[in-house]
């Protein structure tokens, strides 16, 4: 593992904002709308997000730690994939 990066267990929970706060917009000091999937100013926070993990852990060792350690949890890993997956519109 790289020293400057931190592992999954490091990792500090993402800020969430109390239940019945609204966020300020930073230019204007007012409470921020809520905004739905797909807008432009979460894909920009997931965007930044992303890329910050990317540059800040190790993505290999990760990938490593979250794999099947055993034949019946990778089979439990891919039925839990498929139910999942047979709620969605996407792909099946």
């Amino acid at each position: 593992m790289n020293p400057g990066k931190k592992s999954r267990q490091q990792q500090q929970p993402p800020q969430q904002q109390q239940q019945g706060q609204a966020q300020q917009h930073p230019s204007t000091g007012k409470p921020r709308q809520q905004k739905g999937e797909g807008s432009y100013e979460g894909t920009r926070d997931y965007n930044r997000r992303t890329e910050q993990y990317l540059q800040s852990h190790d993505v290999k060792s990760d990938a490593e730690a979250a794999r099947p350690r055993s034949e019946q949890e990778a089979r439990e890993m891919k039925e839990a994939e498929r139910e999942g997956r047979s709620h969605s519109k996407g792909e099946h």
